[in-house]
């Protein structure tokens, strides 16, 4: 092997990724595979089947990448990931990674008018499903078996900068943030690993409509101001995603690397007038 293949390699290791059926979980999982990982994607499959997913990864990484194998977990049940962390292991081996990439938002209101009800259950999914309940057990997991792993959390810009009208994904992200920093503390003298991303704004099918107008090809209004607060002045692209994830996942190249989450972000937080 190269030295940089030797630095960012990632064969040996066993990854889950969870929220694995939505598209950003599953691009991440497509990367950790390219770099020979085994990769688990784990997921409720309500909105996309598991199988469907694992089958998507593994046609998108490609001849020689790591073994892709699913199971259907409901992340926000503690004695559900706690199977779940067995069962993989059976499948693709005892797992050292886990990339948390459960989450979403529900709605846009204006402060007096939010739902406390969807508050309360954007805050389950980004803070419990989406980080609490899954790293609690993995991080007991590595303890009992005294395993370095390595967790890699789903930031966002709104962990920095709050957008607008989405008051609970802004609240439960700067969560995630802080939580990054107080886990990589507290489980460091464990020799497990805290970090995550900060994804800036990437084309997707969730967002798709939003950014780029279907009629004409060009951007939408929202797609103009967010372009226009971005210094690069376009979108980001997967692999510059997938590059970030594996730096973080290769014990070689960050092995020293612990409570940081990277923006990828063309420079949307640090645009200024």
């Amino acid at each position: 092997m190269t030295y940089v293949e030797t630095l960012f390699s990632l064969e040996g290791t066993v990854a889950v990724v969870t929220g694995g059926a939505g598209g950003l979980p599953m691009d991440l999982a497509i990367g950790l595979a390219k770099a020979g990982a085994a990769v688990c994607l784990w997921g409720r499959g309500t909105a996309h089947p598991m199988d469907a997913a694992a089958a998507f990864v593994r046609g998108e990484a490609g001849p020689g990448a790591g073994r892709v194998e699913a199971l259907t977990v409901d992340t926000g049940d503690a004695e559900a990931c706690i199977r779940a962390i067995a069962d993989t292991e059976g499948l693709v081996g005892p797992p050292g990674l886990l990339v948390n990439g459960v989450g979403g938002n529900r709605g846009k209101s204006a402060f007096v008018d939010l739902d406390e009800k969807v508050f309360a259950d954007v805050l389950s999914l980004n803070l419990l499903a989406g980080l609490v309940t899954p790293t609690r057990a993995f991080a007991r997991y590595w303890i009992e078996r005294k395993i370095a792993g390595s967790v890699i959390n789903m930031s966002s810009m709104t962990s920095y900068k709050p957008l607008s009208g989405v008051w609970a994904y802004d609240a439960a992200k700067a969560g995630v943030l802080n939580l990054t920093e107080g886990l990589a503390k507290e489980l460091a003298p464990h020799g497990i690993r805290v970090n995550g991303i900060a994804p800036g704004f990437f084309i997707g099918n969730q967002n798709k409509a939003l950014l780029i107008d279907e009629k004409t090809g060009g951007l939408t209004a929202r797609g103009c101001a967010i372009i226009a607060r971005t210094p690069f002045a376009r979108f980001g692209d997967k692999d510059e995603l997938r590059g970030a994830v594996i730096y973080l996942a290769s014990g070689k190249a960050s092995g020293f690397v612990t409570g940081v989450t990277i923006p990828i972000d063309g420079g949307y937080l640090v645009d200024n007038i």
